[in-house]
């Protein structure tokens, strides 16, 4: 799959993390390589595990996150071939003793698949979240900050997907970074650097867009013939960029007619070894003709639109 440009605040992991030094993320040649902000923490921490040697830590920021809202509370987004889907996303953040002013404090949000830990697939906004200070406070603890944020995840299904991310499994994480005058792509001392984030949080599934043709023959046809009842059903690839056919499925023929607000189903028919659908059925009335397919996990639902036979 191609490699999509990270964002600024990225770093990368490997060596130059366990020594608190990391390489340009433009360097990276594999989105495993690459560390998001969120990650920072974790990751190294992993890393030292891994090794006899204990890695430098980022500290903890004291900043949390609540009243979280992800992509406007839909269960799933779906996603082409193309097009780039952004996902919006908002939430509250509290901050004490942070200079939430600072060119280099980045908050935002991913999603990502698997474990926290060790997520297998990450999605991730093209700019940090835009916040907004609504309060700010003194107390014996200091000065408290509430700040609202939103924005969005970016999703590019010719860089960010395969076939195997469809479905459920994704989780959000609400993450703040303050760099604190180190360079994000080369920090010389990674403890100076604050993290803070919210995993396991709510993500939609993301789906397979899906198409449904229908095209019902002869048209005009005698009442009491026979219509044959022809159409395809097919779904996003982003292995290929392209759209195949989603074999086995079953999938409603229905009918509305005339005049009528509600279509009937008919039957149920499946898909052949291409996405391909084909049936007969006899006419009997003026009226409009489509494929249902219900939606799988993976794919959502969606229905042709009607093809209109005049019957004689």
């Amino acid at each position: 799959m191609p490699i999509r440009t990270r964002a600024a605040v990225a770093i990368v992991c490997g060596a130059a993390a366990l020594t608190g030094v990391a390489v340009p993320a433009a360097q990276a040649t594999d989105t495993s390589e690459v560390v998001r902000p969120w990650q920072l923490g974790g990751h190294t921490a992993a890393t030292a595990r891994a090794s006899a040697v204990a890695a430098p830590q980022p500290y903890a920021l004291p900043v949390t996150f609540s009243n979280i809202k992800v992509a406007s509370g839909k269960a799933a987004v779906t996603v082409g071939t193309s097009a780039v889907v952004h996902v919006p996303y908002s939430f509250t953040l509290t901050a004490t003793n942070v200079d939430v002013s600072a060119d280099d404090l980045y908050i935002g949000m991913d999603f990502y698949r698997g474990s926290a830990s060790a997520p297998t697939a990450d999605l991730y906004g093209d700019s940090p979240a835009t916040c907004t200070v609504t309060s700010s406070t003194s107390s014996s603890d200091g000065v408290v900050t509430v700040e609202a944020c939103k924005g969005t995840v970016d999703i590019y299904p010719k860089y960010d997907l395969a076939i195997t991310d469809a479905g459920a499994g994704w989780h959000s994480v609400a993450w703040a970074v303050a760099f604190n005058g180190q360079n994000p792509s080369n920090p010389a001392d990674i403890t100076k650097i604050g993290t803070a984030e919210r995993t396991g949080l709510f993500a939609p599934a993301v789906q397979r867009l899906s198409k449904l043709t229908v095209n019902a023959a002869p048209e005009p046809v005698k009442k009491n013939k026979t219509l044959t009842i022809t159409g395809s059903l097919t779904r996003a690839n982003w292995d290929t960029g392209k759209y195949a056919g989603y074999t086995g499925q079953k999938v409603k023929l229905q009918f509305r007619k005339k005049g009528s607000n509600t279509y009937t189903t008919l039957k149920t028919v499946t898909t052949d070894s291409h996405g391909n659908l084909k049936t007969t059925y006899k006419a009997t009335a003026d009226g409009y003709w489509r494929y249902s397919f219900a939606g799988t996990s993976t794919t959502p639902a969606v229905s042709a639109a009607g093809d209109y036979v005049d019957v004689r």
